[in-house]
C-alpha cells in the first residue's frame, strides 16, 4: 500500500473517473432511448430537468437534509454541545476552511454526516447518541472525517450522483410510457432492425436504473474512504477514528429514526439496518468497516506528500 497521500490522490483520481463515465452512461442512454423513439425532445427534456434539478440541489440541499433529520443549531450554553463546537473549529482551522455550522440530531444512534454545497456553507451534524458514547480523540476522528468531507466537495459529488440516478430513472420511465403507445416516430420503415432496436431499448430501460444506483454507491464508498484518509492527515491519529467504526459498528442497533435510502449515503456509517448478503453488498454505499479500519490502521504517518 502507498502512503496516506498517494492513497488520497488515487481516490480522487477514481471517484472523478466514475463520475466521468458515469455521466457518459446517462447521455449515452438518452440517445439511445431518443433514438428508438424516434424523437429527440425527451432527451432535450430530461437533461433541462437535470439541470434544473443540480441547481435546486445545489442551492437548497443543507436546508432540505436538516429539515428531514429534525436537526437543531449546536446550543453552546450546553457544555457537551459547546465542546463538540470547539473540536469543529480547531479542526476547521488545521484544514483551513471557513467554521462550518454545527448541528444536533436527537437520536440514540451514533452518526454524523455533513452537508452544504461548498466549504463556504458546511455544515456539520452529530446524533446526541453520538456525543454520549465518544470520548475525546474518537469524536476528533468522527469531526474530521465530516469536515473532509465539506473540504473534498464529497457534498456536491454527492448531490451530482444523486440528479443523474434520477435522471436515468426518468428516462427509463418516459420510454416505457411511450412504448406503450409504439416504437415512436413517424416512419413505418425499418422492419425488424427497429424491432430489434426497440427490444435492446427496452431491456437497457429495465436494467438502466440498476446500472445508475451501482455507480452512485460505487462513488460513495470511494468517497468514504476518501473522508477516511483525510479526517486522519487532519488529526494525525488514525486511530481515533477506527476506534470511533469499532464503537460505532457494535452498537445493537444503527438505525437512524428519520434516515432513507436518499439520505444514507451522507452518513458516516449506513444509518439503516441493511441486509448483509452479497446482493445487498453491491448496492451499500458505505465499504465495510472492517476494510476501513485496515486502511486506517495501515498509513504510514511519518511520511510526507510526494508532488
Amino acid at each position: 500500500m502507498g502512503n496516506l497521500y498517494q492513497e488520497k490522490g488515487k481516490n480522487i483520481r477514481r471517484t472523478w473517473s466514475l463520475m466521468a463515465v458515469f455521466l457518459g452512461v446517462v447521455l449515452a442512454i438518452g440517445w439511445i432511448f431518443s433514438w428508438v423513439l424516434g424523437t429527440y425532445w425527451i432527451f432535450v427534456a430530461a437533461v433541462v430537468l437535470s439541470v434544473i434539478m443540480n441547481v435546486g440541489s445545489y442551492w437548497f440541499s443543507d436546508k432540505i437534509v436538516l429539515s428531514l433529520h429534525n436537526a437543531r443549531p449546536v446550543n453552546r450554553d450546553n457544555r457537551e454541545e459547546d465542546e463538540i463546537y470547539r473540536l469543529v473549529e480547531n479542526i476547521s482551522i488545521t484544514a483551513g476552511l471557513p467554521m462550518p455550522d454545527v448541528y444536533v440530531m436527537e437520536d440514540s444512534a451514533m452518526n454524523a454526516f455533513a452537508t452544504g454545497r461548498n466549504p463556504e456553507h458546511g455544515v456539520v451534524v452529530v446524533t446526541s447518541g453520538l456525543m454520549n458514547a465518544l470520548n475525546k480523540t474518537e469524536m476528533e476522528g468522527v469531526l474530521a472525517h465530516e469536515i473532509s468531507h465539506i473540504g473534498n466537495r464529497d457534498t456536491l459529488v454527492q448531490s451530482v450522483a444523486v440528479v443523474l440516478v434520477g435522471l436515468v430513472v426518468l428516462l427509463a420511465e418516459w420510454f416505457l410510457n411511450f412504448a406503450l403507445f409504439g416504437f415512436g416516430g413517424d416512419s413505418d420503415e425499418g422492419g425488424w432492425s427497429k424491432i430489434v432496436m426497440f427490444i435492446i431499448g427496452l431491456v437497457l430501460a429495465l436494467l438502466a436504473p440498476i446500472l445508475a444506483q451501482l455507480m452512485q454507491a460505487a462513488i460513495s464508498r470511494k468517497r468514504e474512504l476518501l473522508a477516511d484518509s483525510s479526517g486522519a492527515l487532519l488529526t494525525r491519529y488514525p486511530q481515533g477514528l477506527a476506534d470511533a467504526l469499532r464503537k460505532i459498528s457494535s452498537q445493537n442497533t444503527s438505525s437512524v429514526r428519520t434516515a432513507s435510502k436518499a439520505t444514507a449515503h451522507m452518513f458516516l456509517m449506513n444509518p439503516l439496518n441493511m441486509n448483509t448478503d452479497k446482493l445487498a453488498k453491491l448496492f451499500a454505499s458505505h465499504p465495510p468497516v472492517e476494510k476501513r479500519i485496515e486502511a486506517l490502521m495501515g498509513m504510514d504517518m511519518s511520511q510526507q506528500p510526494t508532488s
